[in-house]
């Protein structure tokens, strides 16, 4: 996937395109992800708004009622997302049509989720792409728009169009949005808050990571107190060290000692933010014998110490 912005620093504007019937279980899993990544980073890396094409409130398939912020013809910005869900077809009006072109000019990538890929369709923005849509559309959708390349896939980026196929496919890609803008280590950080598969080693192959490094995650997880050899780990898998180190560069751009490092740190944070304990406990909760070890790798990871991070709260 390409990046959505060349700056990695720069403050990415979301906008989900809401219709009724949406899927409200499409909508957290899209943008609880982007709260989370705000958190962990401890500044504002995604923005988002809840935009109609009226302006006019949107609701759910589950009769929650969703404000707008503003209608989508007064909005521009990185990413735009159609959300159509359940009433696809009722939606794919001409107005629709002529508001998703415009969209095209100002915004930097489109993308569909659930079902929205047969409102990009519609509207041309896909001719010539690869695309997916929720599976028990895919047929159909294969046959009425032959110019485009549907595939029975998760999700898919082409260039600057991104579909996906359902509410945990959207997850799914918003994570691997953020791994693509701002690391490895913030979206793990995210997947292990939600206990997403990717990070509990379970259904591996659901976040496209092979079920041996989803397998080694889940042990070192298990094992922050008390970190175990990298070999005991590839062993657990199934793997040589050097197949695992191998795999997890990858797949997930460092070592395993990087991910099992980040993974103690991440811990560590959590319990300096969310407990009384001293630094010294949670150095060895964290896997650290000594504080000042703990604290070094911390200033290094973060950018700041244990006891300045508790006394910000940040």
């Amino acid at each position: 996937m390409q990046k959505w912005h060349s700056d990695p620093m720069a403050t990415q504007q979301v906008d989900v395109l809401l219709f009724d019937a949406f899927s409200a279980l499409c909508l957290a899993n899209t943008v609880e992800p982007l709260r989370a990544a705000n958190e962990f980073a401890a500044r504002s890396v995604y923005e988002w708004r809840f935009l109609t094409l009226d302006g006019a409130p949107a609701v759910s398939s589950s009769g929650m009622e969703v404000r707008a912020h503003a209608k989508l013809s007064e909005c521009s910005g990185d990413i735009l997302i159609a959300m159509p869900s359940y009433d696809f077809l009722r939606h794919a009006t001409v107005g629709a049509n002529r508001a998703l072109r415009a969209a095209d000019r100002r915004y930097r990538v489109m993308a569909g989720f659930d079902t929205g890929a047969w409102l990009l369709a519609t509207a041309g923005l896909l001719d010539g792409r690869r695309a997916t849509i929720h599976w028990e559309e895919l047929n159909r959708f294969t046959e009425t728009f032959p110019d485009v390349d549907a595939e029975r896939v998760r999700h898919v980026q082409d260039g600057n169009r991104i579909t996906c196929s359902g509410a945990l496919a959207a997850f799914e890609t918003i994570l691997e949005l953020i791994s693509q803008q701002q690391g490895q280590a913030l979206r793990l950080e995210v997947a292990t808050l939600f206990m997403s598969p990717e990070a509990t080693g379970e259904q591996g192959t659901l976040m496209g990571r092979s079920k041996s490094v989803a397998r080694a995650i889940a042990v070192m997880q298990a094992h922050l107190e008390h970190p175990l050899p990298i070999g005991a780990i590839a062993r657990q898998t199934g793997r040589s060290q050097k197949d695992l180190e191998s795999r997890m560069r990858s797949e997930l751009g460092a070592t395993p000692q990087a991910i099992y490092r980040r993974l103690r740190l991440i811990q560590a944070r959590k319990l300096v933010l969310e407990t009384g304990l001293s630094v010294a406990e949670i150095a060895l909760r964290s896997g650290y014998e000594d504080p000042s070890a703990l604290t070094r790798a911390f200033r290094t990871e973060f950018g700041v110490t244990p006891r300045s991070l508790r006394s910000t709260g940040q």
